[in-house]
């Protein structure tokens, strides 16, 4: 009989986490992808990942999840919103960086429906698209805020998949970012918000 116990490190109460993180670590290994595969190498029964997620599908959009709040880590990361087209060029090439650091990841994130029944996935995805929002409120205040979001992720997610699928030499991370700042910086005008002073 297989244990019900996970690999070293597992506590009682994150055996969905685990399952999380060591589906990650085989979508990022390029090992075939399968909820017994997930259960092997959480050292748990293959019985047990179904307690969390009924099918493959349901693990897929919680890997989803996690990448949209890693993702959202890297471009927020506790800093105040950018102020100017530089600042959100550099935004640009986080998000590329990003892709190309978790490449299979960033493809399952993206290149998938959005599963609008996964409350945790919606809200993961919105809290994304609301930041990049904020950043063009932010920036440029007279314009539409939803229309330049969109246009700025538009170009940084295009660029980001030029650059996976090898149509952008994506050898030197320091042409990469170069490349994406020039190009954001080319389409976008540069503004730059006044920055409001806290009253003495």
């Amino acid at each position: 009989m297989e244990s019900e116990s996970a690999k070293p490190g597992y506590h009682h109460g994150d055996l969905r986490a685990t399952l999380v993180l060591s589906a990650l670590e085989i979508l990022e290994s390029g090992e075939a992808f399968s909820l017994r595969a997930v259960a092997r190498r959480a050292g748990v029964s293959t019985a047990a990942p179904y307690r969390h997620f009924p099918d493959r599908k349901a693990l897929e959009s919680a890997m989803a999840v996690h990448g949209l709040h890693e993702l959202m880590g890297d471009l927020a990361g506790g800093t105040p919103l950018p102020r100017s087209t530089a600042e959100v060029a550099e935004l640009a090439v986080g998000y590329v960086r990003f892709a190309l650091r978790r490449p299979a990841l960033f493809r399952l994130m993206f290149g998938q429906p959005c599963d609008d029944q996964d409350d945790e996935r919606v809200q993961a995805a919105g809290a994304l698209h609301d930041y990049l929002e904020a950043v063009m409120a932010t920036v440029s205040p007279q314009s539409d805020p939803v229309t330049l979001a969109a246009a700025g992720w538009s170009l940084a997610h295009g660029l980001a998949f030029l650059h996976l699928d090898g149509k952008l030499n994506a050898a030197d991370q320091g042409v990469v970012d170069e490349r994406v700042r020039s190009i954001f910086t080319t389409v976008f005008p540069p503004i730059t918000s006044p920055r409001i002073e806290n009253p003495s």
